[in-house]
């Protein structure tokens, strides 16, 4: 308040006090005056705005006669305790109304409205049982030495590596740590020029959408598949080409005779967590050199590996620079660090390089730099036979609890990874089943969203277990059979 720019409109009808009262009302509506806080003394106001101080002074009476403000002997006026009360619309926002705002509708050049995506409530953490993807337990986060890492990357030492715009260059350290400890666990190698830091996974396949996909193209996607994917796809191109998923992966049969792109998450299929066999990436690499295709492999959960040996990456097989793989550090480091990578040739990653520069030039460098020396310091390895360790003991309390309570609803993914894709029996409805279990403390995702036609996931939905302790996965379980109901 003391900083905002007001002034008085001396043509209005309405008086300088009134003006200046409605000023005051506004800012303690939106907030910008919270109750037990001084208001800017009547000298300073007077000042700011141009008028005697005896018009700000009466002003100030007249709201604190109104219940708005409180007058303190020598200490001036303060926001009444209860002075939001009847303010719950914001006066700014009453008067745009009666002036006409704005109609935004048929300005819009595209409508995003209408898209499905994967929901869920604000303040899950305060669910007892949130058996949501994507989210971390902050208990198995080594928060000390992140921290550590933060001071490391603000000191001088560094201080160029976050305080200079990089215009479309990474972090040298990053670009460095990714080709030597992560791709080569995935069976790839690359120099860096082959791979660009991004938002996290998803700002990659938003830039290579927008890079190879027009109007004309033909795309395969998995159906079920990753929703934003399909969102994205969806502003671009009318041809997109679903293909179902079976116990080897997504497939690789004619349907994708005419596409000019193909993605797949061959590591851990999102959301049904099948692994893609080697003899599907095999098939699906020699319809892409025959047929002259490129895939995009979105490297989905792979450090979540802890079942069995990994596959090599459809990237690490590719002998022609024909797939573009797609990775992300949001689930073994921390979702909110929005931190991602492309690896492909070199020519593809200077386009898009460019691309990146025109939307947001590049990553935050502070973030970079302490992804680089978390990782150049060892702790990301420690981190993931963490993730390993805890998620295996979550795996098996989730294993035993579906075993118990809904049993061949489910089937144990293999890879590992951090959640579960069930199946109910025909008449269940996994919508109105997520707003049952939430009066429960119970939140799931419904499998609508994944679905090209939502009424194919409608008996379908998603239990995630990164977020939620191992002692609290069994009651959680009993709880959501009970919000189910008896099953026939």
């Amino acid at each position: 308040m003391r900083d905002a720019l007001y002034h008085l409109e001396r043509s209005k009808p309405a008086t300088l006090q009134a003006q200046i009262r409605e000023i005051l009302m506004a800012a303690i509506a939106e907030g910008q005056l919270v109750p037990g806080e001084p208001v800017p003394s009547t000298r300073a106001m007077a000042l700011r705005l141009g008028v005697s101080r005896n018009t700000v002074t009466l002003a100030y009476q007249a709201l604190v006669s109104e219940g708005f403000l409180v007058a303190r002997e020598r200490s001036g006026f303060y926001v009444d305790a209860q002075a939001v009360d009847g303010l719950s619309r914001n006066p700014k926002q009453q008067k745009c109304a009666a002036a006409g705002a704005v109609e935004w509708q048929p300005r819009l050049a595209k409508q995003m409205g209408a898209q499905r995506f994967i929901t869920r409530p604000q303040d899950w953490q305060k669910y007892p049982y949130p058996f949501i993807y994507g989210q971390v337990d902050h208990a198995i986060f080594p928060i000390a030495e992140w921290r550590d890492c933060v001071r490391q990357a603000m000191g001088k030492r560094w201080l160029d590596a976050w305080t200079v715009d990089q215009y479309t260059e990474d972090d040298p350290l990053l670009l460095e740590e990714i080709a030597r400890r992560i791709l080569p666990r995935r069976g790839i190698a690359a120099s860096s020029d082959q791979i660009l830091v991004t938002l996290g996974a998803q700002n990659a396949l938003y830039l290579i959408a927008a890079l190879l996909v027009d109007h004309e193209t033909r795309v395969a996607i998995e159906n079920p598949g990753y929703p934003d994917l399909r969102n994205m796809l969806a502003l671009r191109t009318g041809h997109t080409v679903p293909m179902p998923i079976d116990g080897e992966g997504m497939a690789a049969d004619g349907r994708i005779a005419d596409c000019d792109l193909v993605f797949c998450t061959p590591s851990h299929h999102f959301p049904t967590t099948v692994t893609m066999s080697l003899e599907r990436r095999k098939t699906l690499l020699a319809a892409a050199r025959d047929q002259d295709f490129v895939i995009v492999e979105d490297d989905y959960e792979f450090e979540t590996n802890y079942m069995g040996t990994p596959l090599p990456a459809l990237k690490s097989l590719d002998e022609e620079g024909r797939v573009v793989h797609v990775g992300s550090l949001s689930k073994s480091l921390m979702p909110g660090l929005r931190l991602g990578y492309v690896v492909a040739d070199e020519r593809l990653i200077a386009e898009l390089r460019a691309l990146r520069r025109l939307m947001l030039r590049h990553p935050p460098g502070n973030n970079q730099r302490a992804a680089a020396l978390f990782m150049a310091n060892g702790h990301y390895d420690v981190l993931v036979r963490r993730i390993h360790r805890v998620y295996r003991e979550r795996w098996d309390a989730m294993t035993s609890a579906l075993n118990e309570r809904l049993p061949g609803w489910s089937r144990s993914p293999g890879f590992g990874g951090s959640s579960y894709w069930l199946t109910g029996p025909e008449g269940l409805d996994s919508e109105a089943l997520a707003q049952r279990a939430l009066a429960e403390g119970v939140i799931i995702e419904p499998g609508t969203p994944f679905y090209l036609d939502p009424e194919d996931g409608r008996r379908r939905f998603r239990l995630g277990f990164s977020s939620i302790p191992s002692e609290r996965i069994g009651e959680g379980i009993r709880r959501l059979s009970r919000a189910i109901g008896p099953v026939s």
